[in-house]
């Protein structure tokens, strides 16, 4: 019973620390864009204003994050997000809330409430649900009117179209860096600060948002694969995978360079050419051999390296990887799944390598018997 209560206050006094050093941290460095005179939050003076002649739709203006919106209710509930003002916090996962509401419309994803019949994914509510299932019925709505990309969600439109005109309001103000979307500048602060709340209660790998934390649980502790590609029908555990896949097939590259006529099938892709061809953007150095590199992920995998920092461990035996793709290249031996396949003569191969080595002698016999 002691112990209990012991573990009760420790927690309440740890919350308590963590709202006070974020008020301070935000105090100190949440002016994300950069353009304004000072640093300003709600908390400094509560300015929370009206600006009708910036967009009359959304007149309500976040001073920290500049996020806008229709009433001043919701630009209430949305500063306690910076302030840390009445968090209400899940028993299940522990994240945080600023509303009642919004905590009981998260605990339906963990009551199944809202569940996809396709893939078991849970959602918050009926609408999102809605939402969730274009992805398995391939409804897109939502038309861009440059390229004629299609989107499930009018948000997605929006965050796409900045692909083409190049916008990126959101600015780090420690390190210039600017972004398309507000929350990917919000996990990109924590780069700087360091903070990972969101731990994976099976490898205790800790992540700075809960989307990553979630795709590395479908992809490091799950065999599930729900979405099957239409053409081959190779299977793959997230839709993401699946629509990059795709792209195999038809060819489609639905990102554009802004200077030349060269498109590609990846954003990362694009990213590569723009920074290569054109030097715009920011190459990513490391800092122990000064080697450079086009994208944060490329990066971060040399710096395991570096460490010898192996994260990914196989389940079947005691090897560890520095990457996931060499985890689920690894998980082939310990498995007689086979997923490609020669052309000419049907014969089933684990590993790309292989079939390519195979196809090519392959052809060279049939050239030969054809003589």
């Amino acid at each position: 019973m002691h112990s209990h209560v012991h573990i009760m206050a420790a927690k309440t006094i740890l919350h308590l620390i963590n709202c006070h050093a974020m008020s301070v941290m935000l105090k100190l460095h949440c002016v994300f864009a950069g353009s304004l005179p000072e640093v300003k939050t709600e908390a400094d003076n509560n300015d929370m204003t009206e600006h009708p002649h910036l967009d009359t739709t959304r007149p309500y203006l976040c001073t920290v994050c500049h996020k806008r919106f229709t009433r001043r209710q919701s630009l209430n509930v949305h500063s306690k997000t910076h302030t840390g003002e009445n968090v209400y916090s899940c028993t299940q996962c522990e994240k945080r809330f600023t509303s009642q509401s919004s905590l009981y419309r998260h605990m339906n994803i963990h009551t199944g409430k809202y569940k996809c019949t396709e893939c078991g994914k849970c959602c918050q509510s009926r609408q999102y649900l809605a939402v969730h299932r274009r992805s398995h019925s391939g409804e897109k709505p939502f038309e861009c009117t440059v390229c004629s990309k299609r989107f499930t969600t009018s948000h997605e439109l929006v965050v796409h179209s900045r692909i083409h005109s190049g916008e990126k309001p959101y600015k780090c103000h420690l390190c210039k860096k600017a972004f398309s979307q507000s929350s990917t500048l919000h996990s990109h602060m924590r780069a700087h600060t360091g903070d990972k709340p969101h731990k994976c209660s099976l490898c205790n790998k800790s992540f700075s948002d809960s989307s990553n934390l979630q795709q590395h649980k479908r992809r490091a502790h799950s065999n599930r694969r729900p979405y099957d590609c239409p053409y081959c029908g190779k299977l793959f555990k997230t839709n993401t995978e699946l629509k990059l896949h795709v792209r195999i097939h038809t060819g489609a590259k639905p990102h554009s360079c802004r200077h030349c006529s060269q498109r590609f099938t990846q954003l990362n892709h694009l990213k590569r050419h723009l920074l290569k061809s054109h030097n715009e953007g920011t190459w990513l150095t490391c800092n122990i051999c000064r080697k450079k590199f086009c994208v944060n992920a490329d990066l971060k995998t040399h710096l395991f390296r570096h460490g010898a920092i192996k994260s990914y461990v196989c389940s079947q035996c005691p090897k560890c990887f520095c990457t996931m793709q060499e985890l689920k290249s690894h998980r082939l031996v310990h498995s007689d799944y086979k997923q490609f396949c020669c052309g000419l003569c049907g014969k089933y191969f684990k590993h790309k390598y292989y079939v390519v080595q195979h196809f090519r002698k392959c052809s060279d016999s049939l050239r030969f018997g054809d003589h």
